[in-house]
């Protein structure tokens, strides 16, 4: 994790949870993939909006967040528990019928992000389903605020979680957003599925 952004994170907690938006429309398709009241694991949870949602609709849900400040703040208005932990410290093995990373593996440092995909691949049952969220680019960088992004164009993240372990694409959808700094960003929203080895 790049120290820079996790200490935005830290110090800017509460005004991003006071930001974060209504839960992705994604979520939705994303679940009706798991079985019913299956064993989820959010990384990057933020405020708890999407935790929420997963929760009311019966699943088992282990919400994390690397910002220990921003994990109070979800596990206070989830009233369920949320654990700081950082992408590195997953270690978790076939215990998960999906991951939901929305907008969090964005900020990982692109020559750390294979081994990372292959921590979630380990962590998900076999034919477990995985969605993340990216900032495409073609170079990574800091935005305004000094959050590193690492900025892949598709073929690169591809070939990147390819390296990581087999997966089958299920979707690969993008749209504009805006971002906390106001800027807009070109997102991919990418969903696979873990083959059993």
């Amino acid at each position: 994790m790049d120290e820079a952004t996790l200490q935005f994170y830290r110090g800017h907690a509460a005004s991003y949870a006071g930001w974060a938006k209504a839960p992705s429309t994604r979520l939705l398709d994303f679940l009706a993939l798991l079985p019913s009241g299956g064993a989820i694991l959010e990384l990057g949870c933020g405020a708890g909006n999407h935790a929420a949602v997963m929760l009311a609709e019966g699943f088992s849900v282990r919400a994390t967040d690397g910002s220990p400040e921003m994990a109070e703040i979800a596990s206070q208005r989830l009233g369920h528990p949320v654990e700081a932990m950082r992408f590195d410290q997953l270690d978790a093995q076939e215990a998960y019928d999906g991951v939901w990373a929305s907008a969090c593996l964005l900020h990982v440092p692109r020559d750390e992000l294979a081994g990372i995909l292959g921590r979630i691949h380990r962590a998900l049952k076999p034919s477990g389903v995985f969605y993340a969220s990216y900032k495409m680019g073609e170079g990574d960088g800091r935005d305004s605020l000094d959050r590193y992004y690492n900025y892949p164009p598709r073929e690169w993240l591809e070939a990147t979680y390819a390296g990581a372990g087999p997966w089958i694409t299920l979707s690969a959808e993008t749209n504009v957003i805006q971002s906390f700094d106001k800027t807009p960003a070109n997102m991919l929203h990418l969903v696979v599925r873990k083959v059993a080895a």
